[in-house]
Order: C-alpha cells, then sequence, then structure tokens
C-alpha cells in the first residue's frame, strides 16, 4: 500500500513539473515553431484594401511564444499607389511587434525605381530595422546610398518616407559626379 502511495504521488509529481513552467524539458519546447512555411508571398494591403505591399522569402518560421516570424532570403515590394517602386532584400529578417517591426540582416539592399517626381536611389547596408506602420527605417550601421550618379555614405542612417527625409547620423561623405561642359 506504501508502494502504491509513492507511485501514485511521484506520477502526480512528476505530471506537475512537466506542465509547470520551470519543469523538465519545458524550456526547450517553449519556442519551438508553430509552423514553417517555405517558399511563401503575402500581400499585405492598406486600410483601403488596396495592396500595399508584398512580403515573399524562401522561408518563414512563426515562434508562437513571441509571436515572431524569422525569414530567409526576405523579398520586399512596394506596390502602393502613387509610391515609387521599391524593392528590399537581404539574407534574412525577423518581424516582430505585431508585424509593425522587420529587422532585416545581412546585406541589406533597398532599390527604388524612378517616376516622374523622384530619382532612382540604391541603398546598401548590413542591418535595417523598418517600421511598417510609421514608413521609416533606420539602422546603426554604415550605409551606402547612391542616387542619380551622387554617392552618400556614412554610418546610421533614419529615413522617414512619410516626410522624405533622411538623415545619415556620422561619418558622412558625399561624392557628386563631375558636371556636364556647356560648349
Amino acid at each position: 500500500m506504501m508502494a502504491a502511495a509513492f507511485l501514485a504521488f511521484g506520477t502526480f509529481w512528476m505530471a506537475q513539473l512537466m506542465e509547470s513552467d520551470t519543469g523538465l524539458g519545458s524550456d526547450a519546447l517553449k519556442n519551438e515553431p508553430d509552423y514553417i512555411v517555405e517558399h511563401f508571398s503575402v500581400v499585405r494591403m492598406s486600410p483601403s484594401g488596396q495592396p500595399r505591399y508584398i512580403v515573399s522569402g524562401d522561408k518563414l518560421t512563426h515562434r508562437p511564444v513571441d509571436d515572431t516570424a524569422e525569414i530567409e532570403k526576405p523579398l520586399v515590394q512596394s506596390i502602393g499607389e502613387g509610391v515609387a517602386p521599391t524593392t528590399i532584400s537581404a539574407k534574412r529578417a525577423r518581424v516582430d511587434h505585431g508585424n509593425t517591426q522587420v529587422h532585416l540582416m545581412g546585406d541589406v539592399n533597398i532599390d527604388r525605381k524612378a517616376t516622374e517626381t523622384s530619382r532612382p536611389m540604391r541603398m546598401r547596408t548590413q542591418a535595417l530595422t523598418v517600421y511598417t506602420e510609421d514608413d521609416q527605417m533606420k539602422t546603426d550601421q554604415p550605409v551606402e546610398i547612391v542616387s542619380d550618379g551622387a554617392t552618400m555614405t556614412g554610418t546610421g542612417l533614419f529615413v522617414d518616407n512619410t516626410t522624405r527625409k533622411v538623415n545619415v547620423t556620422s561619418r558622412v561623405r558625399i561624392v557628386y559626379p563631375p558636371r556636364p561642359k556647356t560648349e
């Protein structure tokens, strides 16, 4: 009878230990992905119901504990009306904070096509955070921006696309191409 009581208590204790946050193995399983999608594409819509941008990648891994998604080879293409077509690519990305922040890492490239109101622009850096709802970007890494033949390099960047302001924080260097000779 005593052995059965110890066995019952031991089984109850092990069950409680496995269900608790401090139990054996619970930390290892806590951040397991709840889904993985390969070769995906998602269209983000504007509040008015129009397509705003397309996010695609080789692999998306979602983790439910902190509601984050990791993307391998992300590609973001803006398709909004009245916006210059822009493509952003990187080696990997992490999406968090309710899909309002995208942390791009490794060979981040931004290419904006020319329009009637804007010149083409190419930007390169190693890390960039995009605030999707505020239409802003920032990095503390070295950055290179090429536009209309001029090249600007520096460290640290903040871009506000709604006000069309770009602020390079430090070590700024700008090289303009020579002016064409007039005859």
